[in-house]
C-alpha cells in the first residue's frame, strides 16, 4: 500500500514551490492533475513540468466539471478518488496536484471526505501550498493585515449583499473568483467609496500575470477566471 499525497503547487510560479512539494512530485509514481474541460490545459500540472519525468510517471489529467450540479461533480470526484485509490493499493504512490493550498477553495476537500469514508486505511499525506491570495498581496507590495485588523475571504459568487456586509466589517476583503459578478463588484466598491484602496491581480505568478491599482482601469478591464481583489 503506497501514500496518497495531495501537492499545494502554489499559484502558478514553479520557484514558489515549497522543497517538499518538489521532492515528492519527482518521488511519486502517479501525478493526477484536474482541469475544468477536455479542451484547457491544467495550471497545477504546467507549474510542475520541470520537477516531472514523464518516462518515469504516469500522468493522468482528470476533468472535473466547472459546475454546481452535484450531479455531475460528485460521480467525478468519486471517480477520481476510485482511480487514485487504486494505484495507492496497487502500491503505486500518487500526487494530486492543485493550484494554491490543497485544503483551501480546493478539489482535493471532496476526495479527501470520500477516501475518510471509503478507503480509511489508506494513508494520505496533504502538503500545503501557497495561495493565491498571500502572493497577489506579495505581487502588489500590500500589507494584508496589520494589528487587530479583521480580513475576510468570500467567493464573489456568495453574492453581493455578502460582499456589501463584509465591507462593511473588516478592514481587507478577499474577493475570490470575481469574474462572474465583477461589474456589479465594480459598482458596489464605487458606491463604497473603495476604489482608492482596491487592487486586482490575475494569474499571479504566471507569465499571464496582472497586477492593477488604478481604479479605472480596473474596471474597464475583463477579468480571466483566475483573479482576485484584495479591498482594504
Amino acid at each position: 500500500m503506497a501514500i496518497i499525497y495531495a501537492v499545494g503547487v502554489g499559484p502558478g510560479d514553479p520557484e514558489l514551490l515549497t522543497r517538499k512539494a518538489e521532492r515528492i512530485l519527482r518521488s511519486v509514481d502517479v501525478i493526477l492533475a484536474p482541469v475544468s474541460s477536455p479542451s484547457e490545459a491544467s495550471v497545477a500540472l504546467g507549474t510542475i513540468r520541470e520537477f516531472v519525468d514523464e518516462d518515469r510517471q504516469q500522468i493522468i489529467v482528470h476533468q472535473f466539471p466547472m459546475t454546481a450540479d452535484r450531479l455531475r461533480l460528485v460521480p467525478a470526484w468519486q471517480e477520481a478518488a476510485a482511480l487514485i485509490a487504486a494505484y495507492a493499493e496497487a502500491g503505486r504512490s500518487v500526487a494530486f496536484i492543485t493550484i494554491g493550498d490543497p485544503l483551501f477553495y480546493s478539489t482535493f476537500i471532496y476526495l479527501l471526505r470520500i477516501f475518510r469514508d471509503q478507503w480509511p486505511h489508506l494513508p494520505i499525506e496533504i502538503i500545503p501550498g501557497i495561495s493565491s491570495i498571500n502572493a497577489a498581496a506579495s505581487q502588489a507590495s500590500l500589507p494584508l493585515v496589520e494589528g487587530d485588523e479583521k480580513m475576510v475571504v468570500i467567493p464573489a459568487t456568495a453574492g453581493i449583499e455578502k460582499i456589501r456586509e463584509a465591507l462593511e466589517t473588516y478592514e481587507t476583503i478577499v474577493l475570490l473568483k470575481v469574474k462572474p459578478l465583477f461589474s456589479e463588484i465594480v459598482a458596489l466598491l464605487r458606491e463604497a467609496g473603495r476604489e482608492q484602496s482596491t487592487v486586482f491581480v490575475e494569474r499571479v505568478g504566471s507569465d499571464r500575470q496582472k497586477v492593477l491599482s488604478n481604479f479605472e482601469q480596473i474596471a474597464e478591464y475583463a477579468p480571466d477566471y483566475l483573479s482576485l481583489m484584495i479591498v482594504k
